[in-house]
């Protein structure tokens, strides 16, 4: 039951703004986007509802400050410079930011979207995510994107130029009928392209995507470990810490608001089918919630309650789970005084599961931290299925 946990003080809290319209839909993609169509675009109004439901969330989030933001989608880049700047003074006039605060937009390399970047960089954006997948325009292709090789290549540089210190790369490797030297090639085209950060990932195929129905031909298990292997010694040769599953950074270049996720922080989710963890301290509870994710039904509802379509108040064991799901992707794993913090339970309480992992050798419980081995990184899945009861 709840009323056992003991919170002492809530934890960082960030905010995710979800902007759900794309170009085109990727066929491996299984986000809450939705194809650009002019009838349907309404980005006025779609800003103006977000502070709508902004100004419903205000009561219970009162006084604290925010440490990130992360506008995310969909393509984010195709909102005009002046609405997300609309957006962003009207956050300021009803949020207390940190001082250092992260804001990350994501972005495409389309050349329209790249032409904003400078724009981006004036209004307060102060860290890109370009999705740019690959470096081959034959795997680019098989992936359903819209842009090409050389369309990345400018985005990056546009982003240089912008002034840009800290932006990612997010790349896939273990694309359809993908070598281990192409898969390498692009990884190197990356680092040669001097990001602070690199999101670099296994294209999985996800249930309800259009590769779910007609699945691709993708390199076998003993390929992919190979391009892992060599890729992250790669790497870390050139000074990229591997600090999550899928997350390479030079120093003092990790991304802020990933790891509050990580770290199972507060998050306030705005925008069509976008989610957030908020915990309460007085009412001792920490609940999730989930938005309309149709965005015109969105924009009508936002600022009721109806706007709300999920909401759960979570369990000693929901907390418990969730937590391990997101601190054991973390290279360093975490520690049993963030497990109380962040849980309100003491790290006792999941004792004997923890006894089970170190047994299976997927974790290394030390009295100060615990944290995956090697194996329990590889094995994810089969470490955190112990935490589910």
């Amino acid at each position: 039951m709840t009323s056992l946990l003991t919170f002492n003080e809530n934890p960082p809290l960030s905010l995710y703004i979800h902007l759900p319209w794309c170009v085109k839909k990727c066929p491996y993609c299984d986000f809450n986007s939705h194809e650009f169509r002019d009838t349907e675009f309404q980005e006025q109004h779609y800003i103006d509802a977000l502070i709508r439901d902004l100004e419903l969330e205000l009561p219970g989030i009162w006084g604290r400050r925010i440490i990130s933001i992360f506008i995310g989608g969909g393509t984010p880049s195709l909102f005009s410079v002046a609405a997300i700047d609309k957006l962003l003074s009207e956050l300021r006039a009803r949020l207390t930011f940190y001082p250092e605060i992260e804001i990350t937009l994501e972005a495409n390399p389309g050349t329209a979207e790249a032409e904003k970047f400078q724009g981006y960089r004036a209004i307060g954006i102060n860290r890109l995510s370009i999705g740019v997948q690959s470096f081959n325009d034959k795997y680019l292709k098989s992936l359903g994107r819209i842009h090409n090789a050389k369309e990345a290549l400018t985005a990056i540089e546009l982003c240089h130029q912008a002034g840009f210190e800290d932006f990612n790369i997010d790349l896939m490797f273990g694309l359809p009928e993908q070598t281990i030297k192409s898969a390498l090639n692009d990884l190197h085209t990356a680092i040669e392209n001097k990001p602070r950060h690199i999101s670099w990932y296994q294209l999985t195929i996800e249930p309800n995507t259009i590769f779910a129905a007609r699945p691709p031909v993708l390199p076998g298990d003993d390929a992919i470990w190979q391009i892992q292997s060599e890729g992250q010694s790669l790497l870390q040769e050139y000074g990229f810490k591997h600090y999550e599953i899928s997350a390479y950074a030079l120093d003092g270049y990790q991304c802020v608001h990933n790891l509050n996720y990580w770290e199972f922080g507060d998050y306030l989710g705005l925008g069509a089918g976008a989610h957030g963890k908020i915990t309460n301290v007085p009412e001792v509870q920490v609940q999730r919630f989930k938005r309309h994710s149709i965005p015109t039904r969105y924009i009508e509802l936002a600022g009721t309650q109806e706007v709300i379509t999920e909401q759960k108040t979570l369990t000693r064991n929901d907390l418990s789970l969730e937590f391990m799901m997101n601190a054991m992707r973390l290279n360093n794993g975490t520690t049993p005084s963030l497990f109380f913090e962040r849980t309100g339970q003491p790290i006792t309480q999941i004792k004997d599961k923890l006894a089970i992992a170190e047994e299976s050798e997927l974790l290394d419980w030390q009295p100060d931290r615990l944290k995956a081995t090697s194996k329990g990184l590889r094995y994810l899945n089969e470490l955190l299925e112990i935490f589910v009861d």
